[in-house]
């Protein structure tokens, strides 16, 4: 390389100076400076440049304000299924934590437990132009997409020991947008009133415009019937019950006083029927005392026991609660497993409050069936039983999601409800877990979240339905009433799963399906089909999340429940009156709205949500009573029962 020449500068006069002295000066100084340069040898130069190179990397790393940008630009980041050009942003629904920690390496997370949140906020700063910082901020989540830092846009996956509480959130921006969004400091009674006026703009809805029919279509202003027996309204009853809605639940009443008739020529499903209508009147009569409930229930329990006249006395699917006729579904001859044994709360307690043994004789029968039968792999059972022969359909698929779930969750409830004496209920229970264990149990890459999967024929999938997101509570009761310790380990692992499967998407929402990534290499945990992306207004989270705030009193599980309320809120709640479910929860500028409230959300989602913020141990004690599978109390029987 050759020295630069003359022609290389500019000439510049100043007063004082002769003609050019300056300019000679200096640039005999760069020559004399450049001649240094040459002379000396290669390592040398090599090793003042790397010199110059580290020190320039320390002064970077050790200024507060370039620091302070570099880890405060990731707020409101679009999810990984984004271009490396960053997606639109969104306010953050929730203060941030004291400390961002790193993400954790897989081996480390069987000590640590994930969560996410919103990245701090960088405060804004007079001299800092909006476009740069934009193209910085560019930079940075082009960055960490690559890294794979990024799980969705509220936020890298955190310690969730670092105090989700607001009272420890840190301060952020205080633009109104940001202002609105912030989680605020309730107490917990305005955070009970929250849940109260949730449930009356969804009453409000109902009644407007679907009183006294099954379910609101809140976007239509309409309803929807599928048994045409007020379905939400008995589910309700109980809710209104417990959040002290007085006039509510009294113009309810007087509906079912009324207007509530099972006098009708209609097909019923009989698990749906049993689990809201019966199990709805059951729990309402036990809270008030109220005869008329128990004379509803007694009524709608002998209706439906037709479905029991099989020959194999595994009961049918559906039966007509006119006629008194039952039958199983057009297309076969099978019930599903969940069907057949999930209704024997309810029957049982009936027969216990009428003396009528043949209410609770026949769904033990159903129980004891299937403790003997075949087919099973470790405690787990089929999806399918066929009424004809009583014995397991379509064998070799097991899973805890749809169709087989309240299986495993009645197996524990029944125990507890007889008052822990029926030990083949217990044996089939703790067999069952073991099951899970062996077969079902994995953990997803790259941040070891335990999933629970499916196996198909000895093949193992890591699908998982939201619906599976009660077992995390249905262990830790288990551990309450004395089963093994490890089984609330599990259920605090399974519940920082499912807490997942809501932040990481970008409404806040659990889809109803994931599938988790379990190779090496993967960006993210969760991965959802597009047609997986519904939403139903699920209870199956909150429920959990009752449970083990309940056993643990640790506080973070209400600060989950208060996020999934609030996300419920922004994405679901429909201004003329009542909550809709949602087609696609990774798309929070249009979720896409089904224009449809299950009668579950009046019936559980709230009502575990209310019970979730209260700090009374004795608001529905779990040492006194059960819920069924919709959320409805029933008494744990006396001892000497």
């Amino acid at each position: 390389m050759q020295p630069p020449s003359r022609q290389d500068y500019v000439s510049l006069s100043l007063p004082g100076l002769e003609s050019g002295g300056y300019n000679n000066s200096k640039q005999w100084r760069r020559q004399s400076c450049w001649r240094k340069w040459k002379q000396l040898s290669r390592l040398q130069r090599s090793l003042i440049l790397c010199i110059v190179v580290l020190l320039f990397i320390f002064g970077l790393a050790t200024y507060p304000t370039v620091t302070e940008h570099l880890r405060g630009l990731g707020d409101g980041e679009h999810d990984t299924d984004s271009k490396d050009i960053p997606g639109p942003t969104f306010p953050p629904l929730l203060p941030e934590p004291d400390k961002v920690a790193q993400p954790a390496l897989p081996e480390q997370t069987s000590q640590r437990k994930l969560s996410t949140k919103s990245r701090p906020v960088l405060q804004r700063r007079g001299n800092a132009s909006e476009v740069v910082a934009a193209v910085q901020k560019a930079a940075v989540v082009k960055e960490d997409l690559e890294e794979g830092v990024i799980s969705s846009w509220h936020g890298p996956l955190v310690d969730t020991n670092q105090a989700t509480d607001g009272a420890k959130s840190k301060e952020k921006d205080n633009s109104p947008a940001d202002h609105e969004a912030k989680l605020p400091q309730d107490s917990e009674a305005s955070r009970l009133e929250e849940v109260r006026k949730a449930f009356r703009h969804a009453w409000s809805g109902y009644k407007q415009f679907s009183w006294g029919h099954d379910e609101l279509r809140p976007i239509s202003k309409t309803y929807s019937e599928w048994f045409g027996l007020g379905l939400t309204l008995i589910d309700a009853l109980d809710t209104m019950w417990l959040l002290g809605l007085k006039e509510e639940f009294e113009e309810a009443r007087a509906w079912v006083a009324t207007e509530l008739t099972f006098d009708k020529n209609v097909d019923v499903n009989l698990f749906e029927s049993t689990i809201r209508i019966l199990g709805g009147l059951l729990s309402t009569y036990h809270l008030t005392g109220d005869a008329l409930f128990l004379d509803k229930a007694k009524d709608i329990g002998s209706r439906l026991m037709p479905a029991f006249n099989t020959p194999s006395k595994i009961p049918y699917s559906d039966v007509n609660i006119g006629k008194g006729i039952a039958h199983p579904p057009r297309w076969t001859s099978d019930s599903t497993l969940s069907e057949v044994t999930s209704i024997q709360l309810e029957f049982r307690e009936l027969g216990r409050l009428t003396q009528e043994p043949q209410y609770q004789a026949a769904v033990d029968e159903v129980m004891k069936q299937i403790h003997k039968l075949d087919g099973k792999q470790d405690g787990l059972v089929p999806m399918f039983i066929n009424t004809n022969n009583g014995q397991f359909t379509h064998q070799g698929v097991y899973t805890l999601g749809a169709r087989a779930d309240s299986y495993y969750e009645y197996l524990l409830k029944q125990w507890i409800q007889g008052g822990k004496k029926d030990h083949q209920l217990l044996e089939d229970y703790l067999q069952a877990i073991e099951g899970v264990k062996k077969n079902l149990l994995q953990k997803s890459s790259p941040h070891g979240l335990t999933f629970v999967g499916e196996l198909s024929h000895g093949q193992f999938s890591p699908k998982m339905d939201h619906l599976v997101c009660f077992l995390p509570g249905t262990l830790a009761l288990g551990a309450h009433n004395g089963l093994p310790a490890d089984h609330m380990d599990l259920a605090k692992e399974l519940m920082e799963t499912c807490y997942q499967m809501y932040v990481q998407m970008e409404t806040g929402l659990s889809p109803e399906i994931v599938h988790f990534n379990m190779h090496e290499g993967s960006i993210r945990d969760i991965e959802v089909k597009l047609a997986d992306r519904h939403n139903l207004l699920r209870p199956e989270t909150v429920e959990s999340l009752f449970y083990l705030y309940r056993f643990t009193e640790d506080h973070k599980y209400q600060e989950w429940g208060w996020e999934i309320l609030q996300n419920f809120n922004k994405y679901t709640k429909v201004s003329s009156g009542g909550y809709t479910s949602i087609n696609n929860v990774r798309d929070p500028e249009y979720p896409s709205p089904r224009d449809k409230m299950e009668s579950f959300f009046l019936g559980e989602t709230l009502k575990y949500l209310y019970l979730l913020f209260s700090h009374d141990p004795d608001l529905v004690s779990l040492d006194q009573y059960v819920f069924n599978t919709e959320a409805h109390p029933l008494p744990i029987w006396p001892t000497a029962a």
